[in-house]
C-alpha cells in the first residue's frame, strides 16, 4: 500500500496532463482551407460580375455617343433658314470620352476572360493577379473619371449656357442629341464607380490575405 505522504510519480503527471484537451482560438487546419477557397471563389465571381457591368455600360455609352447626331433648321432671317448639324465629333471632350469608353470596354473584355480562367482554378485569383488588377483598375479609373468630367462640363454648358462667356445653350433645340450625350455620360459615370469598387474589393482581398499570414 502507498502511504498518504507518498508523491505521485513524474510519469503519472505527464499521463494526466496529456488527457487534458488544449483550448485554442485558432480554427483547425481542415476548416481553414475550404473557407479560404470559398472566399477566393466569391471574390472571383464579384470581380467578374463587376467587369461585365463595366463592359455593358461602356458599350452602351459608345453606341449612344456615336448615334448622337441631330440636324435642325435654324432660322436666321424671315424666310431664310440654314441646316445645322450637332454631333459628338464637334467637341474634343466628347471624342476623349469615346476613346475612354472604347479603352474601358476592351480592357473589361480582357480582364473578364482572365477572371473566368481564374474562376476555373481551385485557388481562384492569385495575390499577384489581384495586385496587377489594382494597378490597372486605378489607371482606368483615372481615365474614365477625367473623360466623364470633361464631357460632363461641356454638356452642362450646352444645357444651361453661360451668359458671362456669351455661350448660348443648345439643348433647347438639339434635345435628342443632348439626350444621347447625357445618357452616355451617365453610363460612363457608372463605369467609373464600378472601377472604384473593383479597386476597393481587390485591396480588401489583399489585406485579408496579408492579415492571415
Amino acid at each position: 500500500m502507498v502511504s498518504n505522504g507518498s508523491t505521485i510519480p513524474q510519469h503519472a503527471h505527464a499521463a494526466i496532463s496529456m488527457e487534458v484537451p488544449l483550448k485554442t482560438s485558432a480554427s483547425p487546419p481542415e476548416y481553414i482551407a475550404p473557407r479560404l477557397a470559398c472566399d477566393s471563389k466569391k471574390h472571383a465571381v464579384i470581380n467578374l460580375f463587376s467587369r461585365v457591368v463595366i463592359l455593358a455600360s461602356a458599350v452602351g455609352g459608345i453606341i449612344l455617343l456615336i448615334t448622337s447626331k441631330q440636324t435642325k433648321l435654324i432660322t436666321i432671317a424671315p424666310g431664310l433658314a440654314i441646316s445645322k448639324v450637332a454631333k459628338f465629333s464637334h467637341s474634343d471632350a466628347h471624342r476623349y470620352l469615346l476613346a475612354a469608353l472604347c479603352t474601358a470596354a476592351l480592357y473589361s473584355i480582357i480582364t473578364g476572360l482572365i477572371s473566368v480562367l481564374a474562376l476555373m482554378k481551385p485557388g481562384g485569383i492569385s495575390s499577384r493577379l489581384k495586385f496587377q488588377f489594382v494597378i490597372l483598375d486605378s489607371l482606368l479609373l483615372g481615365i474614365m473619371a477625367a473623360a466623364t468630367g470633361a464631357s460632363g462640363g461641356v454638356s452642362y454648358i450646352g444645357y444651361k449656357g453661360n451668359s458671362h462667356s456669351r455661350w448660348n445653350k443648345i439643348c433647347n433645340m438639339y434635345n435628342s442629341y443632348c439626350m444621347h450625350v447625357g445618357t452616355s455620360i451617365f453610363l460612363s459615370f457608372i463605369s467609373s464607380i464600378t472601377f472604384l469598387l473593383l479597386v476597393w474589393i481587390n485591396v480588401y482581398a489583399l489585406s485579408k490575405k496579408i492579415a492571415r499570414r
